[in-house]
């Protein structure tokens, strides 16, 4: 990083490169931790979506933490990539799942930072490695994968590539700590690492039962809504498995319920072929399950049903509510900086 490094969070250069969902996500993250960003994003348009984002996000994080309210870090738009990273101390790249793209723009934030500054790639799947081949300090950068919203779900997965140091995974880690976020350490590369890879099976099973016409878009979400999404949200997969094996545990699930994964109940080896025709089915569907909610309302409605799951989980000091909790009292314990500007 630069050579004074931050005594305290709020201390943190950031900038981000990118301002769609997930930069704008990460934008409202940081500032409302007191932390200043600068913003370069050439769209005519992403100042004035990212102030949707960012009022959303003020209204989320008013219920959620009141008790952590910290003076807002600015968040400014400038002109040029130089400009927003000058004197970053991490710049985080929220650009389109493009390599040749994500490669261009280090290129030219090296040309402008010191060699200790970080660069996190928000990408969802492509090999920290792969973005590292032009790189003149390859062993700064790391992806930092969040998950929408950025500002509310404490998820990040952080993988290094195979020339990222280790003290940059750690420094990494102190940073998303000390914002509230859950950081997770994906040891091995892998082609969209860990979380996504387990929502695209979902995924995938669930267009072929569309299209097979078993179960509409709304009936799936239901499934999962009413049933095992409310399980998933507090136990994962393995320790809800582990009570469905009873006393027993998990030795006796396994041994239950093991020979059905012999049985054609998935199709996860097999893909739908991508139609026009099924792309109309999916989006008609879900059309007509949601389309009566403006975009920004199902925001708002999405933000807070997650803050009272969040705020239900902390009052048991249990899963994605534990991190909030240590994360509040956290901020409660450190004397309240107002944010600084770049």
């Amino acid at each position: 990083m630069n050579d004074k490094k931050p005594n305290n969070i709020e201390d943190l250069k950031v900038a981000v490169i990118g301002g769609g969902v997930i930069g704008a996500g990460w934008m409202a993250r940081f500032s409302q931790n007191g932390i200043g960003v600068l913003v370069y994003d050439p769209a005519p348009d992403a100042e004035q979506k990212a102030a949707q984002v960012l009022e959303n996000a003020g209204h989320a994080w008013s219920r959620l933490s009141p008790d952590t309210d910290v003076n807002k870090g600015r968040v400014r738009f400038v002109d040029s990539i130089a400009a927003a990273v000058e004197e970053a101390d991490l710049i985080v790249e929220a650009v389109p799942e493009e390599p040749a793209l994500k490669k261009k723009i280090y290129a030219e934030v090296e040309q402008t930072v010191s060699a200790e500054a970080i660069i996190a790639s928000s990408t969802s799947g492509i090999l920290p490695s792969t973005l590292q081949e032009d790189m003149v300090h390859p062993a700064r950068l790391l992806v930092a994968h969040p998950f929408n919203p950025v500002y509310l779900l404490p998820l990040v997965e952080l993988v290094g590539g195979k020339k990222t140091a280790a003290d940059v995974i750690a420094k990494a880690r102190e940073i998303y700590t000390a914002i509230g976020m859950r950081p997770l350490h994906i040891k091995k590369e892998i082609e969209a690492f860990v979380a996504d890879r387990l929502m695209e099976a979902v995924w995938r099973e669930s267009l072929w039962l569309v299209k097979d016409g078993i179960a509409t878009t709304e009936e799936i979400d239901d499934a999962i809504r009413f049933g095992f999404g409310l399980r998933w949200a507090q136990m994962g997969l393995f320790e809800t498995f582990r009570l469905a094996g009873g006393e027993a545990g998990m030795r006796h699930f396994m041994a239950q319920f093991g020979p059905c994964l012999q049985w054609p109940w998935t199709k996860l080896t097999d893909v739908p072929e991508f139609t026009d025709e099924l792309v109309e089915l999916i989006s008609s569907q879900s059309d007509t399950q949601s389309g009566h909610h403006t975009f920004r309302e199902l925001e708002r409605i999405r933000d807070d049903n997650l803050v009272a799951i969040l705020q239900a989980l902390k009052a048991n000091s249990w899963g994605a509510g534990e991190t909030l909790a240590d994360y509040e009292k956290s901020r409660i314990e450190t004397a309240k900086i107002s944010g600084h500007d770049h």
